[in-house]
């Protein structure tokens, strides 16, 4: 059986546009809400907008989280926490959560582009001190615009920062993100780096507003290298 996509807080612009692009990508999806009416619409929407045999359900966040071996957080840092608490009891053992959650102050009523400080050190860091033992968390997608994702005429040409304890489970949230044309996974070391790679949606939202443009990050220096070398053998 196919492998399932649970987007989480997936009718956002960021859920949509990761639903979108990654079920045109060929994967199976689950969008995840709050409400699960509202994410059966937006799940209708998509299929009708894609056509074909795009495979994209909707359900409530816990019924999307429980089916699915891989999740993507997209929420605002001010519901993260909630999300977690209820869904602790749901996932599967070893599922992959890619959180990309961002603490900006926007999410309690301040700047958009200042940062809330987290007691665990970052968004990452307390999604996984939240999860049970098994869900394996990887912090990652922080400084792909959402408007971006949604806008399929624009070609993707970026790099996504990728931060997690275990290269193993970098390299599974890796192999799904690149699925996206035009994405490319760069390991950024341990989870305790996502308190600086959360950080940059900030200065990016500032460059975006003073420009007037959807900028993205691109590390030089890395063509031709491989960035992903598979597990060594075990025989």
């Amino acid at each position: 059986m196919a492998r399932k996509i649970a987007i989480l807080g997936g009718t956002g612009p960021e859920g949509l546009g990761l639903a979108n692009r990654l079920a045109r990508a060929g994967e199976h999806i689950v969008i995840g809400s709050r409400e699960a009416p509202r994410a059966q619409q937006a799940a209708q929407q998509l299929r009708g907008r894609i056509g074909g045999a795009a495979e994209i359900d909707g359900a409530d966040n816990a019924a999307a989280a429980a089916q699915c071996e891989v999740a993507v957080l997209t929420v605002p840092f001010s519901g993260q926490a909630a999300l977690l608490k209820q869904l602790k009891s749901v996932w599967k053992p070893g599922t992959v959560v890619i959180d990309t959650t961002v603490p900006l102050a926007a999410t309690v009523g301040g700047k958009a582009t200042r940062v809330l400080g987290v007691p665990q050190g970052s968004a990452a860091q307390q999604a996984a001190e939240m999860a049970p033992e098994g869900v394996r968390v990887v912090s990652a997608l922080h400084t792909v615009s959402a408007p971006i994702f949604g806008d399929l005429d624009h070609a993707l040409d970026e790099d996504v920062l990728v931060c997690g304890d275990r290269r193993a489970d970098k390299r599974e949230a890796a192999a799904l993100i690149e699925r996206i044309p035009g994405l490319r996974c760069v390991d950024c070391g341990r989870l305790e780096m996502a308190r600086i790679t959360e950080s940059l949606t900030a200065l990016l939202i500032s460059v975006n507003g003073r420009y007037k443009t959807h900028a993205g990050i691109r590390l030089t220096g890395l063509d031709g290298k491989e960035l992903w070398p598979p597990p060594p053998s075990s025989s």
